[in-house]
């Protein structure tokens, strides 16, 4: 299964890194990354697989809820097929 990960909020030092490392401790894998920076914000949108996970995407879900307090961004998770299909024109 692969998910779309979005993160905003205040650039700051580290994000990349705490998102990332934390996908790599828990085998999820990042199958393409793109981010900005829009008026000071940092803006980040992930496609994650989760071919080799060893969490599911609900509990990657309140984890990083936890991780988004810590750094002060907002983290959004959802399946690929959710995403894909509230895109669908």
């Amino acid at each position: 299964m692969n998910a779309i990960i979005t993160v905003v909020g205040s650039d700051k030092v580290g994000i990349i890194a705490t998102v990332s490392s934390f996908l790599s401790e828990h085998k999820i894998n990042i199958e393409d990354i793109t981010q900005t920076i829009l008026s000071g914000n940092f803006v980040m949108m992930m496609m994650v697989s989760f071919g080799s996970a060893d969490i599911t995407i609900d509990e990657l879900r309140q984890q990083m809820n936890r991780k988004a307090e810590e750094m002060g961004v907002e983290i959004n998770i959802m399946s690929e097929k959710v995403f894909s299909a509230m895109h669908r024109v």
